[in-house]
């Protein structure tokens, strides 16, 4: 036996997300896809976490309505996700919720929160961001979801994670960006967001 051979602890960290997007009260689904992530902003925030610098957490989920083109004849473009750069953003942030429990800037940690959630014995673990629009929010949106253009500030077509910010809620780094065909938020109807986060530890030996 050679008791001077090192252990090999190689490691590499996996990063996936996928969000749904549907109307609680009638569970009509609107989306389920899968999002990109920006790895560099990603990494800064899991080393800012982990060593306990007061931020790098998710704070904030952000909406925006500059992820497609629609042209006269319907016919939709997706552009391609902000996932390049530290200081990469939505397209048109329109909106945002804070979804962490812990921070007074979200009013209603019941229905906006996120979990842990792990199975023992795995190598991976989930975070679930949950976030309702409910009927009245946001303010100045339609009454009903019949929009005839994707151009209103409460059309979705894009969604991202950010981290928390001490310049305030809304101003966090962004960590994924998802792009999607056009979802009207209206007064008629809420929408829930379930953004799922998983953290996957993928070990290797030589």
């Amino acid at each position: 036996m050679n008791d001077n051979k090192q252990p090999n602890e190689l490691g590499n960290i996996s990063v996936r997300g996928h969000l749904k997007i549907f109307d609680p009260q009638t569970t009509e689904v609107f989306l389920d896809k899968s999002n990109a992530i920006h790895y560099e902003n990603f990494s800064l925030a899991l080393a800012r976490s982990i060593s306990n610098q007061g931020y790098g957490m998710i704070a904030d989920m952000a909406f925006g309505n500059g992820g497609t083109r629609v042209d006269q004849t319907g016919i939709i473009t997706y552009l391609t996700p902000n996932v390049i750069g530290t200081s990469a953003g939505l397209y048109n942030q329109t909106y945002y919720k804070t979804v962490d429990a812990q921070q007074t800037y979200d009013l209603d940690p019941a229905r906006n929160f996120m979990e842990v959630r792990h199975v023992t014995g795995t190598a991976y673990s989930d975070i679930l961001v949950s976030c309702l629009l409910d009927f009245g929010e946001p303010n100045g949106q339609s009454a009903f979801d019949n929009a005839t253009d994707a151009n209103g500030n409460f059309v979705f077509d894009e969604i991202g994670l950010r981290s928390y910010s001490p310049n305030g809620p809304g101003a966090g780094e962004l960590l994924t960006h998802v792009i999607f065909h056009p979802v009207q938020k209206s007064l008629n109807r809420m929408i829930q967001i379930d953004y799922t986060v998983r953290i996957q530890s993928l070990t290797s030996g030589m």
